[in-house]
């Protein structure tokens, strides 16, 4: 089991999961972050670090449409480390739905 980024997270990647999580499981695209699910440990104290509350366990149906597409592009993009600082406008993205067409299967430039 794993957890999963999900919608919630396009266009803000505020990053706070990533300071927590204990083994730098977080891959970083141009506007998304995704979790490897070979890495993760199931140990869940990314989600509740979540401004966006994209974060689930790959058991909740929310995650469902997500869990294919955090293996695949964790395969693809960097692997992020440290919190970065959040896009300027990602507190007007946070509570925004249907943001999937704007995902950008870009990595992040690091």
């Amino acid at each position: 089991m794993a957890y999963v980024v999900t919608e919630g997270c396009i266009r803000c990647t505020y990053m706070d999961c990533v300071s927590v999580c204990p083994v730098d499981c977080f891959y970083a695209g141009e506007n998304m972050l995704v979790i490897h699910p070979d890495e993760c440990i199931d140990c869940g104290v990314c989600e509740p670090e979540c401004p966006a509350q994209a974060i689930f366990p790959d058991s909740d149906p929310r995650a469902a449409d997500w869990t294919e597409l955090n293996a695949e592009y964790a395969a693809h993009w960097p692997n992020i480390t440290e919190k970065g600082d959040a896009p300027a406008d990602a507190d007007l993205w946070k509570a925004r739905t249907d943001k999937r067409a704007l995902l950008s299967p870009a990595p992040a430039n690091l």
